[in-house]
């Protein structure tokens, strides 16, 4: 059988690990698929890079249009990155019947139901296994290893960037932005960080992961997405007093009025697997009604973790080029006109527990005044850290943790708490998982 033609966008990071690794795998890879599958064309702005990085064995051009338009290619590879050029290509080569393969978590997060509408009415794949937490199969185990469970939550270190950096400050003690020159310096963070240390990446990838464990369109514009940028290394000192760690971690959870979609700094309890995700690494935690929880763990980027996902993605749509596309696994694990359009709940309305720290007073009454406000505002306290004030500043930092209660009750708590005037700071909140 003659091999499948692809054309490959873009031969930055990715792009070359998954020529490499293809290349060097080519037979175990042919086996496993059932016929050998080559990249016949590449597409990159710099053709003089791309010829010395593919040694002159394939085509280069530098319009991706005459890829995306070519009779010969069977299968598109999409690593050019970003919402603009890629949304169009990635439609025409559909229009064009070629099967997609992408890493591209912005844009499947953004205009995935589209573009998945696009596939659909074309009876060809888009397949996006690296789009999320790099080389850990997770999109593969939501799809079809864990398609008898009802998935009841989600929560996930998906971004190595920041968690890069929080391991860092906790280890170190340093702050945020010593951290984050460390984290460029080393080559773990871009120029721009923006992406990463603001959670927006995180929220992409959440985004997709919980459109296909519930079945319901992807809705990134609905998520609730906060950064690192502004955490304190105190909490970190504080939380891990307390027997936590701070995780910046992309959580969806399904409840009765609606589904959870969330990314956010989260005290996660010490002894917990996940908490123990350090630096780069990515974990998805994954609780099933019938399977209970698994974790995924591994690389979550580079160029070689990131190409085995492509190459997978590669191998399926191989397997399955000639199959009726009503017999190959949805796109979104439901079938399209199955899909719920369920409700994501505003952050107001989520329920978690909560991590309180105020820099007050250091006066008689003032713990009766807060603890007044909570019992108020029918927030059950769970523990309590007072730290001694240093001599000479008749001022204390105290720290509370919450029993499980909705967030629109803490916030009109906060606003309460902040109008004592023995309250010498805006209150510190970060929200806690539990995940048992």
């Amino acid at each position: 059988m003659n091999p499948i033609k692809v054309g490959l966008l873009g031969i930055g990071t990715v792009g070359s690990g998954t020529f490499n690794v293809l290349k060097r795998n080519q037979e175990e890879i042919r086996r496993r698929a059932g016929r050998g599958i080559e990249i016949a064309v590449v597409a990159d702005l710099n053709t003089e890079r791309a010829r010395e990085l593919t040694g002159g064995t394939v085509d280069v051009v530098s319009d991706a249009n005459d890829v995306v338009t070519r009779p010969d290619i069977d299968i598109v590879v999409e690593l050019i990155g970003g919402y603009g050029i890629a949304r169009e290509l990635v439609l025409k080569a559909i229009e064009n019947g070629k099967h997609v393969v992408t890493a591209n978590k912005a844009l499947l997060a953004v205009h995935g139901n589209e573009i998945f509408e696009a596939a659909r009415k074309k009876g060809v794949i888009v397949a996006f296994e690296a789009a999320v937490a790099g080389g850990i199969p997770i999109i593969k185990a939501l799809r079809e290893g864990l398609t008898a469970n009802r998935i009841q939550w989600i929560a996930g270190i998906i971004n190595g960037t920041t968690n890069f950096i929080l391991s860092e400050m906790r280890d170190k003690g340093l702050d945020f932005e010593t951290v984050l020159k460390e984290a460029q310096q080393l080559g773990y963070a871009e120029a721009d960080p923006t992406f990463d240390i603001e959670g927006i990446d995180a929220a992409h990838k959440v985004t997709l992961m919980s459109a296909i464990a519930f079945g319901m369109p992807v809705q990134f514009d609905r998520a609730h997405v906060e950064g690192i940028t502004k955490l304190s290394a105190i909490d970190i000192k504080y939380a891990e007093e307390l027997g936590y760690r701070i995780k910046l971690l992309g959580i969806t959870r399904r409840r009765e009025d609606g589904v959870e979609l969330r990314v956010h700094p989260t005290l996660v309890p010490a002894s917990r697997l996940i908490a123990n995700v350090e630096g780069a690494m990515n974990a998805v935690l994954v609780q099933g009604d019938a399977v209970g929880a698994t974790l995924y763990y591994g690389k979550g980027a580079g160029a070689e973790p990131t190409a085995s996902a492509v190459i997978a993605d590669l191998v399926d749509v191989t397997r399955l080029h000639t199959a009726d596309p009503n017999h190959r696994v949805p796109h979104l694990a439901f079938q399209p006109d199955e899909l719920s359009n369920v409700p994501v709940l505003p952050i107001e309305e989520v329920t978690s527990s909560y991590y309180l720290r105020m820099r007050v007073s250091d006066e008689t009454g003032v713990l009766a005044e807060i603890t007044r406000i909570l019992a108020e505002a029918g927030i059950s306290i769970d523990a309590m850290l007072q730290k001694e004030s240093r001599e000479g500043e008749p001022q204390t930092d105290i720290i509370i943790l919450t029993h499980l209660t909705r967030e629109k009750q803490v916030n009109a708590a906060i606003r309460s708490i902040e109008a004592l005037q023995t309250v010498l700071s805006p209150v510190t909140r970060l929200r806690m998982e539990e995940l048992n």
